[in-house]
């Protein structure tokens, strides 16, 4: 029987604590598709924050676009990245166009 428990509290802890130690996950802006064109150019801004007390940067699109070079935008993507529990996090984004 404890082994039983232990086992169900070792798998309930696991899927509770996934992702705490670190995440980097990057995902669209949009879930439309159908009309995406082929670009060939992109842009990065970031924003970062430490210890949960100290956040700075700027992930805007104007300000990804801008440091792309990009005149328009055609889509966008956002990447997240998260260590020992948000220690330290960053978030990206990540704008494609012309």
């Amino acid at each position: 029987m404890s082994s039983r428990c232990f086992v169900l509290l070792t798998a309930c802890a696991s899927l509770w604590l996934s992702g705490c130690m670190y995440s980097q996950v990057r995902l669209p802006m949009s879930s439309e598709f159908r009309n995406t064109k082929t670009v060939n150019k992109s842009g990065h801004a970031t924003a970062r924050s430490f210890c949960w007390m100290v956040a700075f940067g700027d992930a805007g699109l104007q300000k990804a676009a801008a440091n792309g070079g990009l005149t328009t935008m055609e889509y966008a993507d956002f990447e997240t990245l998260y260590i020992c529990a948000g220690l330290y996090m960053s978030r990206t984004t990540i704008v494609y166009g012309n």
